[in-house]
């Protein structure tokens, strides 16, 4: 799963790093989360983006690899979301590989993995 996410989040940042990507962020804060103009782009559009990640994230569960639980759009796309907000909140040109990295390890894996588990 750790490949499989680390893979859609260089794969993104990269289409966000270059010059098409650059227009996309211009659109992305312009819209100010407009859903209409997002809707517009295809990529962008909520239901596309969180039917990638249900996939990937259902392979996971189906592997073992993640909880059951956390197939919910939220906790599935909660990765890209925090990349977008790299580009769109702070601003980045690209957002460096360590960046990506701690996403995966330090939020996305730790949430998908105890998404069912009961506290102790």
């Amino acid at each position: 799963m750790r490949d499989d996410v680390l893979e859609l989040l260089r794969g993104a940042n990269r289409h966000w790093s270059s010059s098409l990507g650059a227009i996309l962020r211009e659109l992305l804060a312009a819209a100010g989360g407009a859903a209409e103009l997002l809707a517009q782009l295809p990529e962008q559009s909520p239901d596309a983006t969180a039917a990638t990640w249900l996939t990937i994230l259902g392979r996971a569960v189906a592997r073992g690899e993640a909880a059951p639980e956390a197939l919910h759009p939220r906790v599935a796309t909660v990765a890209i979301v925090l990349l977008r907000n790299e580009f769109v909140v702070r601003g980045v040109p690209t957002a460096p590989d360590d960046v990506l990295v701690e996403i995966v390890d330090e939020v996305y894996l730790p949430l998908v993995r105890q998404r069912g588990a009961t506290p102790s």
